[in-house]
């Protein structure tokens, strides 16, 4: 994998010389609210970055990711505390600063870069009174200009000078965060958060909601950052390409505590703890089609939960009684090469590396032609114009595609390029303006959405799985509720009696539950207590519950962890081949891609560029864009 650059190694004596940039040691944070306070969260995190280093931190939600972060730059959630350990800001203890003095440290030694660029950015503020919020007074510039309108000048030169350092030009300064695309508010963002001059960056998911090119953009506009600022950077990311491709050394967090830390390339090449093996086995390639992604079993314990020994102990194929019973601590102490926390590391030491553990090659999959040669869906030369007059924007533009029953369509693009707008249109929830659209045999109007008789064909043909799985289900009613809900509105419940349609409900609500791979007393949990992974199965079963013709999937597995994204993926699989049901898949993610899809479509500014068999424009794309997207993902 790709390394960063000539960046700074923490065993080159200049780094040593100068001592660590961020020296976290034995860091313990609890929860202090809540049913059986203190619970503890972190378990004795050590972290390390160099000046000029950049350090990726990874694992799978509930590891501790964020947390360790927000423990750093004093911004710790309601009901936490630091409970232990010390945190070094170029050698200066903040743990126990005033709060006055640690609020003086945001902004000017250590900043935060959020996930959503939303969550930094206020949307009634222009960009550029953010930016200039954040700029240092005593900037030789600003220091120099004498009288307001002198300071006014300077400033707007200062924030088209940090705005330029993003690649935006200055005319953005005066622009809204809603008037920008997804990768320009990310700019935006980080152009705000290094308004400071930090000595060290925290990147929190900076690329998640974004496509492949426009991710590439935001890491290599980090990396030149980092470079010409000489600042740290700790990017954390559940997306291991990332990661590896990204950063100088990566440390892996799982239930509160390090399980491993390294150079990016040794662990890449040749992970050494079980749970690090087992999250690049499950990262789907790019290149090559798996017959099954390996997963790993279970979920990250719950605060509270884990044992005394190690905390992958009971999802790990390699666990020994020791295992149960020492205390996972990273090994050697020396903390400037490869530390590993697995006590059996010898034992196992000589399993073959991660990229030759994976499941069998297989060519892509070509599924036999359907008898029935309607399609699951078809748009004929589909427009969708929003606004009017100066304000008319074109989201879609003459998109002509049809996917076939019994397969996988991926609908791949970048942000904004029209793929979500298609898949509204396709389910009734937007109208589209001309063209024809057709589901499962059922036509739909334009310039109105489908009501009554209608609106109940075209819901008993298609049905859609939304990319958060934390807002798609209702928090205030178990899951028997809502599949029991999603059953009748299809007709499903048959039975006379109350009784017998309880028990009917009863038992197909286990039989999806079942399909989904989750047990049949699910149904009386609340969404509240389900992992991201288990919410979103449960919106698969009640997708499932109406027996679709056409499953439609908005970035469905965009926010999932690595391991849970190969549970649904499989998961996907297996339905598809014996429900039957075609498939829409909308992915930025062209791993998940090749692990998928049949077909394959590319939108871009809402027009279909490429289309074909998935192997052939995967191996072989014929338009810029989507070669540019297989560049960014490799």
């Amino acid at each position: 994998m790709a390394q960063l650059s000539e960046a700074t190694d923490p065993g080159r004596t200049d780094a040593g010389e100068r001592g660590p940039l961020l020296d976290v040691r034995g860091l313990r944070v609890i929860a202090t609210a809540g049913p059986g306070a203190p619970v503890t969260l972190l378990d004795g995190v050590d972290l390390r970055v160099g000046p000029g280093e950049s350090v990726a931190v990874v694992g799978e939600s509930g590891s501790g990711k964020s947390l360790t972060t927000r423990a750093v730059v004093g911004l710790l959630p309601e009901g936490t505390a630091v409970a232990g350990g010390s945190v070094r800001l170029g050698g200066e203890e903040v743990l126990h600063l005033p709060e006055r003095a640690r609020h003086a440290l945001r902004g000017r030694r250590v900043t935060l870069l959020m996930q959503d660029p939303f969550t930094m950015l206020h949307p009634q503020l222009t960009c550029g009174r953010q930016i200039a919020d954040g700029l240092r007074p005593d900037l030789p510039a600003l220091a120099a200009a004498t009288g307001r309108r002198a300071r006014s000048a300077a400033r707007r030169a200062e924030v088209a000078a940090r705005l330029a350092e993003v690649g935006l030009g200055p005319e953005t300064a005066d622009r809204y965060p809603h008037e920008l695309s997804g990768g320009m508010r990310q700019r935006v963002a980080a152009a705000a958060a290094l308004a400071g001059d930090p000595e060290l960056l925290i990147a929190d998911e900076p690329t998640t909601a974004l496509d492949a090119a426009n991710q590439q953009a935001v890491l290599d506009l980090l990396r030149g950052l980092q470079r010409d600022r000489g600042m740290g950077l700790v990017l954390i990311t559940h997306d291991l390409r990332v990661a590896f491709s990204s950063c100088d050394r990566v440390y892996v967090l799982y239930a509160g505590s390090v399980l491993e830390q390294g150079r990016s390339a040794d662990l890449g090449k040749n992970p050494q703890h079980p749970y690090t093996q087992g999250l690049l086995l499950a990262e789907p390639s790019v290149r090559e089609r798996y017959e099954r992604l390996p997963v790993i079993p279970g979920s990250v314990p719950a605060p509270g939960g884990r044992g005394p020994g190690c905390p992958f102990a009971d999802r790990c194929a390699h666990a020994a009684p020791v295992c149960r019973t020492t205390p996972a601590r990273l090994w050697p102490e020396e903390p400037d090469g490869r530390q590993n926390a697995c006590v059996r590391a010898a034992d196992l030491g000589d399993r073959p590396a991660a990229p030759r553990l994976r499941a069998t090659t297989l060519p892509q999959e070509r599924t036999s032609a359907p008898t029935d040669d309607t399609p699951a869906l078809r748009f004929q030369g589909v427009h969708r114009v929003f606004g009017s007059g100066a304000q008319r924007h074109t989201a879609v533009r003459d998109v002509s595609l049809s996917v076939a029953r019994g397969r996988v369509t991926a609908l791949v693009g970048e942000s904004g390029s029209g793929k979500t707008t298609l898949a509204r249109i396709a389910v009734g929830l937007e109208t589209f303006s001309a063209g024809a659209v057709e589901v499962g045999g059922v036509p739909l109007a334009p310039g109105r959405r489908p009501a009554g008789a209608a609106r109940a064909a075209l819901a008993a043909r298609t049905q859609i799985v939304f990319q958060d799985p934390y807002s798609s289900l209702n928090p205030l009613r178990n899951v028997g509720a809502t599949l029991r809900e999603a059953l009748s509105a299809a007709g499903r419940l048959d039975a006379t009696g109350r009784r017998a349609r309880a028990g009917q409900a009863a038992a197909l609500v286990a039989e999806l539950l079942g399909q989904v791979g989750l047990p049949g007393h699910y149904a009386d949990r609340r969404p509240g207590v389900l992992s991201g992974g288990e919410r979103q199965r449960v919106a698969v079963a009640r997708a499932l519950a109406v027996r679709p013709e056409l499953l439609i999937c908005d970035e469905a597995v965009a926010a999932l962890d690595v391991s849970v994204q190969a549970q649904l993926l499989n998961l996907l699989a297996d339905l598809r081949r014996t429900e039957g049901f075609a498939v829409l898949f909308i992915t930025h993610d062209l791993g998940v891609v090749r692990q998928i899809a049949d077909d394959v479509a590319v939108m871009y500014r809402g027009e279909l560029v490429e289309r074909g068999p998935a192997a052939e424009v995967l191996d072989r794309p014929r338009h810029a864009w989507t070669r540019r997207m297989l560049a960014a993902a490799d």
